[in-house]
This record gives structure tokens, C-alpha cells and sequence, in this order.
């Protein structure tokens, strides 16, 4: 199985989990998305009033300059460890 194609089944996994990661889990798994299927933050900065888009964002750009296939191994890997936690 490719990288592309583990990605896209574990993205689809995360996705239909019965419970929700902790807020700082959700956002390392966001920002490693973000960065594996967009790359570097291409977006201005949100409002800082928005707590949670800022939250978002501020995650998202600590990933510039990895690479996409980077993204994908370390959002693979951070997802199979917490599977069986809240699969």
C-alpha cells in the first residue's frame, strides 16, 4: 500500500472514531493533516478573538517546512498509537 493510500485510510479511520482525542491530540493530528494534504499555512492569521481557529493555526504553522510525506508518516503513526484509545 502506498503512503498516499495508508494515508487516506487512516484519515478515514480518525474520522469515525467513537470519541473525541484531547484538545492537544486533535490539533497535532489537525496540524499534521493540514500540513500532509496542504503543505505549508497558506492562509492569513485568524482573529485572535477566534480562540479556536487561532488555537488551529498556531498548530498548523509550527509544522512549516515539513514536507508532505513527513506529515503523512508522523499522522499515521500519531493515529495508530491512539486507535485503541478512542476507536
Amino acid at each position: 500500500m502506498s503512503l498516499n493510500e495508508q494515508f487516506q485510510k487512516v484519515s478515514e479511520q480518525v474520522r469515525n472514531w467513537k470519541t473525541k482525542p484531547s484538545d492537544n491530540e486533535n490539533l497535532a493530528l489537525y496540524s499534521l493533516f493540514k500540513q500532509a494534504t496542504t503543505g505549508d499555512v497558506n492562509i492569513g492569521a485568524p482573529s485572535a478573538t477566534n480562540l479556536v481557529a487561532s488555537a488551529k493555526f498556531k498548530a498548523w504553522t509550527g509544522r512549516k517546512g515539513m514536507s508532505q510525506d513527513d506529515a503523512k508518516k508522523q499522522y499515521i503513526e500519531m493515529a495508530e498509537k491512539l486507535h485503541s484509545k478512542y476507536a
